[in-house]
């Protein structure tokens, strides 16, 4: 049986928080940034926590099961 490979983009994207929870980052907040105002911008910023019924298909991607 052969080796199951990680999926590189997600491997670069997804953390893990100390409990276990996967941390994402906002999207639009790589260019455009001009006509946004300086809360959404400063929003978008933080990181967030990948919503519960999203977590299986990240770990899939990441090859936890």
């Amino acid at each position: 049986m052969p080796k199951v490979k990680t999926n590189s983009a997600a491997k670069k994207r997804f953390r893990f928080t100390g409990t276990g929870k996967i941390k994402r980052r906002h999207a639009y907040h790589s260019h455009i940034l001009t006509k946004k105002t300086k809360k959404q911008k400063r929003n978008l910023d933080h990181t967030a926590i990948v919503d519960p019924s999203n977590t299986k298909q990240v770990r899939d991607l990441l090859n936890l099961r």
